[in-house]
């Protein structure tokens, strides 16, 4: 599978400095910002530095610092938002059927109240 990656998502111009943000937590490989339109208390994104549209293009194309940088950030984005003691949700969305609005991969950090079931049944 090939992936083409759109340098001019929000995304890429959020780490180009071309559009400001909130930022929580910033590494070599990742960036960590609040999200504009947040669906709980906390609601941070976790972004790679790297030109990556979703989770398995990250994991198949990435290098190993990359990988690791990256998921070291997802941690402490939930340290630093208090997140772990009482729990929190990290959703990545893929693709179309996955509902993904911007083609780079980021996580949500989700946390600080219930989030409730994940998905609704199908009937």
């Amino acid at each position: 599978m090939g992936f083409e990656y759109d340098d001019q998502n929000i995304f890429a111009k959020i780490l180009r400095g071309e559009i400001p943000n909130d930022t929580v937590f910033e590494s070599d490989h990742a960036l960590a910002f609040r999200d504009i339109t947040p669906q709980a208390p906390t609601h941070v994104l976790v972004i790679p530095k790297g030109p990556y549209m979703s989770l398995d293009h990250f994991t198949q194309e990435a290098s190993e610092a990359e990988l690791v940088g990256f998921m070291r950030a997802v941690g402490e984005v939930c340290r630093i938002e208090g997140v772990s003691q009482d729990g929190f949700r990290a959703i990545s969305n893929a693709g179309r059927d996955g509902v993904q609005e911007v083609p780079h991969l980021h996580v949500h950090i989700l946390g600080g109240r219930s989030l409730g079931r994940m998905l609704a049944r199908e009937t």
